[in-house]
């Protein structure tokens, strides 16, 4: 494996058109979004619906991930955050429907399960609000000593149980995902240094971690795709090749990525579909193009 560059620094201040700026791969990118880019930009609506959240301004926040998940709708911290705009403005059972997908996306994601416990509980679903709280139960009780989400886990059940009891408890938990631009830049290289490494897992982690910060974005996206891919873990790796050209249809690493999975899947015209649309970027040639024409011509790795 050659050894790989970061795409680009993710922090918001670098990137007024992040669609624009992201069409590299292990480098550069183009200067315009492709024409059938999305209407909107996810990771700009999931930087706005963050800065939303922060003022209570609940009404912006929820049109703004309500975009971002028009695009990136497997995003299960779209999905939370969308649903904890619903609980600022005590939309139960709209919240209810947003934080179910959250964890049935991503079961680790604390905030949604306690803000999913506190809306079955103000709808009145007991049974489904004391299996939340159950289940954070026994992951407190679980948790290795000492445990870093423990004050967490222990405020997140008591926000239940106070819903579940009536007592007085705040109409919208603070989200607990708000991470700073300048903490995902430092997952995100960490990642690539990480994959270089080849240390996949631990990478995979940080690129969540970096997410966290960014929302869908077509970066992060494609190295969750390649580092999955290195594990054989084919399947998600297309799921997050698929997600980053939905983001910016000409992300050169994406393409070139995809493709070299699709030879190591032996779909060489699949690889040959996504080589064209290099092809049709990259006028003058680009790296991206030229590796995976070497995947192709050799059936597979060409470095293996």
């Amino acid at each position: 494996m050659r050894t790989l560059a970061p795409i680009l620094i993710l922090s918001f201040a670098s990137f007024a058109s992040p669609l624009a700026a992201a069409g590299g791969g292990g480098g550069g990118g183009g200067s315009m979004p492709s024409q059938s880019a999305p209407a909107y930009d996810p990771v700009v609506e999931y930087q706005n619906g963050i800065v939303a959240m922060g003022v209570k301004d609940f009404k912006a926040a929820k049109r703004a991930f309500d975009r971002v998940l028009e695009m990136a709708p497997k995003d299960a911290n779209a999905q939370y955050l969308a649903g904890a705009a619903r609980v600022g403005l005590e939309d139960w059972k709209g919240a209810r429907r947003f934080l179910e997908k959250a964890v049935k996306l991503d079961p680790e994601l604390l905030g949604a399960q306690r803000d999913l416990g506190v809306a079955y509980a103000k709808l009145g679903d007991r049974v489904k609000a004391e299996a939340v709280l159950a289940t954070l139960s026994a992951k407190s009780q679980s948790c290795a000593q000492p445990c870093g989400q423990g004050a967490q886990m222990k405020a997140a059940m008591d926000a239940i149980s106070a819903a579940l009891a009536a007592a007085p408890v705040a109409s919208a938990p603070a989200p607990m995902l708000f991470a700073q631009a300048g903490q995902g830049d430092a997952h995100y290289l960490e990642a690539v240094g990480l994959i270089n490494e080849g240390r996949f897992e631990e990478a995979i982690a940080s690129l969540n971690a970096a997410r966290q910060s960014f929302g869908p974005h077509p970066d992060i996206l494609t190295y969750l795709g390649f580092a999955h891919r290195k594990l054989r873990a084919f399947e998600e790796a297309e799921g997050y090749y698929r997600a980053a050209l939905a983001a910016a249809p000409g992300h050169r690493g994406a393409l070139e990525y995809y493709g070299e999975l699709k030879v190591e899947r032996g779909d060489l015209k699949g690889a040959r579909g996504m080589l064209a649309k290099l092809d049709s970027q990259c006028r003058f040639g680009c790296a991206e193009a030229e590796e995976l024409r070497a995947w192709i011509k050799a059936g597979r790795s060409p470095h293996s």
